[in-house]
């Protein structure tokens, strides 16, 4: 089907919703978008995330078809945001990993890992050990407190808010037909006197319900509680995203732009969306001071908690609902902590279905595609 004789309903207007209706609508394809939230993502998980696009620091934590989408996903960012009218803070100077010197045995095991990863998968770009005089080189403002580190090239991030806020004005440029603070069935929507030929479900954990009926315990959606700070220190001048190892907090500090940083680290099961606890602040902060003394005078602009929705094996997928009485369904879920980091991935891979009925993309960087009705893998390798 020709995207532009398609009328599309999306249920979910965070990150992966609004990507696919300015995606769908640069096509020529009737959008129509519902969320239960304001246009400000306010419920969004994506509105609280540091927002960094690190697939060989994360390949330390995750599996290896994510890392896949990660790298797939990088130069697609620089495309994707190049085409938006509004602009967003995207960089891509790399990631440095610091550690003080009591935790150097955990620094080693960090570095040998990503060196395996990197034997791996051949697209990931090797980490750099940096002495003092590199690290002075490459990170100035925290030379004197640390003399090694490590630096994985390539790797970026981009400022979250400044992109829902750039593709809410795409919404408004492609006149997609947005119902804001208006929830919505997916069930519903798929009755054909609605004239849909897809409903595609990105709602996060709104759509628990609909995962869990599935029948299978691996498709049990959960959310997993994250809890970021943001500071403004201008003392500070970080020029890249930093990650602290440690035992007990290993943080990530984002700079973004205006003396702006994103820290965070805390992962916790549950679904608690209660504010931030003082444990979980004193260790972000005290860890943060701990990389750079300015930051004992920044200010406390914001600490906020979010839940990630996660599926049980913490990976993500895109599962189908094709039933001949039925606008077909489909739902993508479970991006759990990499939804800017591989976000672009799934939406290729998703438009890629929606054209043709399958994805080599999905092939190629892993991403598992069901079906409902069957259990079974979707056949996504022969694109017609």
């Amino acid at each position: 089907m020709a995207f532009a004789n398609g009328k599309y309903a999306i249920v979910g207007a965070g990150l992966m919703g609004r990507l696919l209706a300015v995606a769908l609508a640069k096509r020529g394809a009737q959008v129509e978008l519902f969320e239960k939230g304001g246009s400000d993502g306010n419920l969004a998980a994506a509105r609280i995330a540091a927002a960094m696009l690190a697939p060989l620091a994360e390949s330390a934590i995750t599996e290896d078809n994510v890392v896949r989408m990660g790298v797939h996903s990088l130069p697609r960012w620089k495309q994707l945001i190049s085409e938006l009218a509004k602009p967003v803070y995207l960089q891509q100077e790399g990631t440095l990993i610091l550690w003080h010197r009591q935790d150097t045995s955990d620094a080693e095991r960090f570095a040998s890992h990503l060196e395996r990863n990197c034997d791996r998968n051949h697209d990931l770009s090797r980490p750099i050990h940096l002495d003092s005089q590199s690290l002075a080189e490459i990170e100035p403002s925290v030379a004197e407190r640390f003399t090694q580190g490590l630096y994985l090239p390539n790797e970026g991030q981009l400022d979250n808010r400044q992109l829902l806020e750039a593709l809410l004005v795409e919404l408004t440029l492609m006149k997609v037909s947005c119902h804001w603070n208006q929830s919505a069935d997916p069930e519903q929507l798929r009755n054909k006197k609605n004239g849909f030929n897809w409903v595609i479900d990105c709602s996060g954990l709104g759509a628990k319900n609909s995962w869990n009926r599935v029948g299978d315990d691996s498709k049990n959606l959960r959310g997993v509680r994250g809890e970021v700070i943001r500071l403004y220190a201008p003392e500070v001048k970080l020029r890249r995203p930093t990650r602290l190892i440690h035992p007990r907090y290993p943080i990530y500090i984002a700079p973004k732009e205006d003396d702006v940083y994103v820290v965070g680290a805390t992962e916790i099961e549950s679904e608690d969306l209660s504010p931030m606890s003082v444990r979980s602040a004193m260790e972000l902060l005290s860890a943060t001071y701990t990389v750079h003394s300015g930051f004992a005078e920044a200010r406390i602009l914001e600490m906020a908690t979010q839940c990630r929705p996660t599926l049980k094996d913490n990976l993500p997928e895109i599962c189908l609902d094709q039933k001949s009485n039925e606008v077909d369904l489909m739902m993508i879920n479970g991006l759990y902590r990499h939804g800017f980091m591989i976000s672009p991935a799934i939406l290729d891979c998703a438009l890629e279905i929606l054209s043709t009925g399958s994805s080599p993309t999905a092939t190629d960087v892993g991403l598992q595609i069901t079906s409902i009705n069957t259990s079974a893998p979707l056949e996504v390798n022969a694109c017609a």
